[in-house]
């Protein structure tokens, strides 16, 4: 197949919503679609111990959480899907912000009992920012939840979104009989009996048909005809370019629990959803279409094998074809580097690829040379832009709790904040060292993959910092910057790349030191460095 046509037919996106509202089963249920998986694991249900596929770190399966991004890719009507399934939790939201640069487009659930919540708000805000194409699916219609005009609505206002419905529920909860599929004028009717595999949809050109009354009953065949009707005069039709410029957002409406409402989401996916897109690198724009390769790491991660201590990154092709044993420039270590096993994904599973194509996502094994955002071409230098590290929140020190494992707990820390869970700061006055995180739930994670994948033992102690706020570096010679120095350094410490960063107990602190030392610069994300 020809190098456009393989492009063409890649679609990669994310998944995207608040905790809960159904985004690790939907991607399950799209797997099942896409003949991955036979059976789909429930993440609630705790008769059934297989657990979803994406959720393959042993914390994720005790807490029915996502707290990494995974990676799933399959076949479905001759199109490569690649879906980054996203944790919801707002406090591995920095994981999320990351794979929002490597997709094309994306499928935002919402739960239709809660509505649009916060969490989805901040994601779609960035979405928006960045005029991601944006699918909505509107999910748990088994259970009663908002009117469907209503949940709309709330869409439009809370999200900002323009919004048209594709399909539409008839009834909710107790009484939902089915949906409507307004894009393929069909009829999906629900058994509601079988959660794991999947149900036909009646053709239905004509909602006038009296057949529709046998059907589903007359009072809902009554209401069905208002709703739909209500719905061409109120909503824009759908426009496939309005909807690729982030302008238009179809809104689906289904249960993905019970398998419903996903099919019909899948296929006008695959047929509206754009392709890879052209990507902008500080020095020019990238288009999907370019010969030679570029890629960019957005992800890494350590153990994806406890037995093998390996660490993946996670580069997104942007441009070329990525092909095995061949060298390629890491552009900020300068030098030519092969692979000899890149590896595709299907959640933990792996397998070797002999070529990766715009679109695809490609695992490769690091022994760490990758950092975040680090870009990969065949000889070009490039760097692609928008993945940065915000400030953390929280603050602790790490205490090490057996003396005897002291490497492996250097060693741990060292490679999990390679993967961007959090970041680590070292005290310039006494060396100990500092994990900063975006949320408090990390700090779990990090202790308890210390212990199960490198054997070290940590503790905590609270630390009172508000902010990490990474300075500039100034003229040595400059009196003002020794002098802040002199005053601040119980307050200094350096990041893991050793730049200086000066840790601010509270937001007036950081007002008094702009204003005493003005020379002095300071920054709230790390992306200013050269």
């Amino acid at each position: 197949m020809s190098f456009l046509k393989e492009i063409e037919r890649r679609r990669t996106f994310g998944i995207i919503s608040h905790p809960d509202a159904g985004k690790t089963t939907l991607t399950e249920k799209l797997l099942l679609f896409g003949g991955a998986i036979q059976e789909a694991g429930a993440v609630k249900n705790n008769k059934i111990k297989k657990g979803a596929t994406s959720d393959f770190m042993e914390i994720e399966r005790q807490r029915g959480i996502s707290v990494a991004t995974s990676v799933l890719a399959f076949i479905y009507k001759n199109k490569k899907i690649n879906i980054l399934d996203t944790p919801g939790h707002k406090d591995f939201a920095e994981d999320t912000f990351r794979t929002l640069t490597a997709v094309d487009s994306v499928i935002v659930v919402i739960d239709v009992a809660k509505g649009v919540e916060p969490q989805t708000e901040k994601l779609v805000e960035v979405c928006r920012m960045r005029k991601i194409p944006m699918l909505v699916f509107i999910n748990k219609l088994d259970r009663e939840g908002k009117d469907a005009f209503d949940l709309l609505d709330e869409v439009e206002q809370k999200l900002g979104l323009r919004v048209t419905p594709m399909s539409f529920p008839i009834g909710m909860g107790y009484d939902f009989k089915g949906i409507y599929n307004i894009w393929e004028k069909k009829l999906n009717l629900f058994s509601g009996d079988n959660k794991q595999s999947i149900s036909k949809g009646v053709v239905f050109d004509d909602l006038a048909n009296p057949k529709l009354d046998t059907i589903i009953g007359a009072q809902a065949a009554g209401t069905l005809r208002e709703d739909i009707e209500l719905i061409t005069e109120v909503y824009p039709e759908f426009d496939r370019t309005e909807y690729l410029n982030g302008a238009l957002q179809p809104v689906f409406f289904g249960s993905a629990l019970n398998n419903f409402g996903v099919k019909e989401l899948l296929d006008a996916f695959i047929e509206i959803a754009p392709s890879p897109q052209p990507k902008k690198a500080e020095e020019r724009l990238v288009d999907s279409k370019e010969t030679e390769l570029t890629g960019f790491v957005f992800k890494i991660h350590a153990n994806m094998d406890p037995k093998h201590r390996d660490r993946l990154a996670f580069v997104k092709i942007v441009s070329g074809v990525f092909r095995r044993n061949s060298p390629y420039l890491h552009v900020r270590n300068g030098k030519k580097v092969k692979f000899s096993s890149p590896n595709a994904f299907f959640a933990e599973k792996k397998e070797i690829v002999e070529e990766s194509y715009p679109g695809d996502i490609v695992g490769l094994h690091d022994t760490g040379n990758f950092k975040i955002g680090d870009t990969l071409t065949e000889g070009e230098i490039l760097n692609f832009k928008g993945i940065p590290s915000f400030s953390p929140e929280h603050f602790r020190y790490v205490n090490n709790a057996d003396p005897m494992k002291s490497k492996q707990l250097a060693k741990g820390l060292d490679q999990l904040m390679d993967e961007g869970v959090a970041q680590l700061f070292t005290l310039d006055m006494n060396g100990r060292k500092v994990v900063g995180t975006v949320g408090a739930l990390q700090y779990e994670v990090i202790q308890y993959r210390l212990e199960h994948e490198y054997g070290a033992k940590c503790t905590y102690e609270n630390l009172s910092v508000h902010k990490a706020c990474w300075v500039e570096p100034a003229d040595i010679k400059n009196d003002e910057f020794k002098e802040f120095k002199r005053v601040k350094q119980r307050y200094l410490a350096k990041d893991k790349e050793g730049q200086l960063v000066f840790l601010a107990d509270s937001e007036f602190t950081i007002q008094m030191t702009q204003s005493k030392y003005p020379s002095v610069k300071l920054h709230f994300t790390s992306e200013f460095k050269g």
